[in-house]
């Protein structure tokens, strides 16, 4: 009878540890075996996006690298592509987790583990100065029977159809600077991307480019800004999520950022990435 339990025993101990290895996603292996930690990202400024020497900038690669060590995890490898390939990237396995400065939507979450959010964002548009068209929200743009234009893979697209653009109004270009060009060329007449981006645009123009206020859009074009794993590192994103809770709204990490724009205003507030994910 004694025989008989410790065998039961041996056998449940065997299975426990079974699952647990079960358990064990891809990343936390590579850490295991001392491997480096690969994140992905697009130039997208002040997302993320690499400076003269290809080192990662902007805040959403300052917060994963500021989480990541505030973990222990110092080892890390970064490698810039387009903005489509980091999603199809994460998913074949070339990078462990992508920053790019990606809102956190319903059908991305299909495909992407998100951290729970990091910033929350309003959209806004660029236009020339002194906007001749009173272009500052989307309606103005369906009733205007204006040029639309915005970057592939841009949560906007959805935005502006649902709001009444026509799909032969909105022009789909690669980039936010091809999105600069067209508007500068008046091939396009309101461009649109986060506000930060716009901002940003427009400081650096010289005065012949404005950002629109993305207060006069409605509260649902406000998103949220995740970092993006792979589903079969749930363990390794459940610590990330545990370390981001106590970063995110810290003094260290405001100071990180606020170079690219991001102030206490930013934070994400009690919105949690299960809840956008179905709403978003």
């Amino acid at each position: 009878m004694g025989k008989l339990k410790l065998s039961t025993l041996m056998a449940g101990l065997a299975l426990l540890a079974g699952t647990w290895i079960a358990d064990a996603g891809p990343l936390a292996d590579r850490v295991k075996a001392g491997q480096s930690i690969r994140i992905g990202f697009s130039n997208v400024l002040p997302f993320a996006y690499p400076d003269d020497q290809g080192h990662p900038k902007g805040f959403a690669n300052e917060i994963a690298l500021g989480v990541l060590k505030k973990m222990g995890y110092t080892n890390v490898e970064t490698t810039v592509t387009d903005w489509g390939g980091l999603i199809p990237g994460l998913q074949a396995s070339r990078y462990d987790i992508i920053t790019g400065g990606m809102y956190i939507l319903s059908p991305r979450c299909k495909s992407v583990a998100f951290s729970e959010p990091i910033a929350k964002l309003g959209d806004g548009f660029i236009v020339t100065a002194n906007n001749p068209k009173h272009i500052n929200t989307y309606k103005d743009i369906a009733d205007k029977g204006a040029v639309f234009v915005t970057y592939a893979g841009s949560s906007t697209i959805a935005a502006a159809k649902k709001e009444g653009i026509a799909e032969d109004k909105i022009m789909v270009v690669p980039g936010p600077s091809e999105v600069l060009a067209a508007i500068k060329s008046g091939r396009g007449d309101a461009g649109s991307m986060t506000y930060l981006e716009a901002k940003l645009m427009a400081d650096q123009s010289n005065g012949e480019i404005q950002a629109t206020d993305p207060a006069a859009l409605p509260e649902w074009t406000y998103n949220w800004v995740g970092l993006g794993f792979r589903s079969e590192d749930a363990d390794f994103l459940a610590k990330f999520n545990e370390a981001l809770k106590q970063y995110v709204g810290s003094e260290e990490m405001l100071n990180s950022v606020k170079e690219y724009g991001i102030v206490a205003a930013s934070l994400p507030g009690d919105a949690t990435t299960k809840w956008i994910c179905s709403n978003r």
